[in-house]
């Protein structure tokens, strides 16, 4: 393909994809050469144009994908979680608690064991944590300034469906490792490809409509029958598309190809 006639992307997500051209993420722009500064002003939309250029391609009216609405979100659960609410998106009943006599009404509000979380930042697992006493408590209170509390809802497996433009392209069971409640592949968690219940499909789909997020792995568990989203991962891994001989980077260059993304 003419150089001219490939998608432009700033981060690295698509650098495998023969059909774009990956310029990198600079956030002095005049340290693109006049050619790249061209190519991403001709550009008729900016992939994964990085948190930094989302917002400011959005006001000049370019197009991105993924849209900047997804780059409001990532790795940000208080956001997330306050979006799960303002859209009544079934979500574990969550607290957020600032300051220290904020904190002093956690074990009020609830009972041992429950989920505590590093709000900003933290992926794949890392930053969560099962407190099941009031040491574990104080210990994690002492890493971090914002304290995010979840009820714990057992369960040893959970749902992550991967919606990318409109569609489901993927979806699959995540199930913990022994003795271990957290179901992240980065901790030892195992994909299991049986058969995703439909009633999770649909609120996967709901959600990332409702949130306007087009590039998204939607986390889902399940708990006495009922379906409840967990959280949202704008920087999924690409271990469940292996495990499923799925070409994530086939899947990526004929998306575009064929422009739905």
């Amino acid at each position: 393909m003419n150089n001219s006639n490939k998608a432009i992307a700033l981060e690295g997500r698509l650098r495998d994809c023969k059909n774009v051209t990956t310029l990198g993420v600079r956030p002095n722009f005049s340290d693109y050469n006049r050619r790249e500064m061209e190519l991403i002003r001709n550009a008729k939309k900016i992939y994964y144009p990085s948190a930094f250029y989302a917002d400011l391609f959005d006001a000049m009216g370019k197009p991105t994908f993924p849209a900047y609405h997804n780059y409001k979100c990532v790795q940000d659960k208080i956001k997330q979680t306050a979006m799960f609410e303002l859209l009544e998106i079934p979500h574990p009943r969550t607290r957020v608690y600032y300051g220290k006599r904020q904190k002093k009404n956690i074990t009020d509000d609830f009972a041992f064991p429950f989920v505590a979380k590093i709000p900003r930042g933290s992926a794949m697992g890392r930053g969560v944590y099962l407190i099941q006493q009031n040491d574990e408590l104080l210990d994690y209170l002492k890493i971090t300034n914002t304290a995010y509390i979840q009820e714990f809802l057992p369960s040893d497996r959970d749902i992550r469906v991967v919606i990318i433009g409109e569609k489901i392209v993927h979806a699959y069971w995540r199930v913990a490792p022994e003795n271990d409640f957290r179901c992240n592949i980065a901790v030892g968690g195992r994909v299991c490809l049986d058969s995703i219940p439909p009633e999770a499909l649909d609120l996967a789909v709901r959600t990332a409509r409702f949130c306007r997020w087009d590039d998204v792995g939607i986390d889902i568990c399940q708990h006495d029958g009922d379906f409840y989203v967990l959280e949202a991962n704008m920087k999924y891994g690409k271990e469940g598309f292996r495990q499923a001989g799925i070409n994530y980077i086939a899947l990526m260059e004929a998306m575009i190809e064929n422009e739905e993304i």
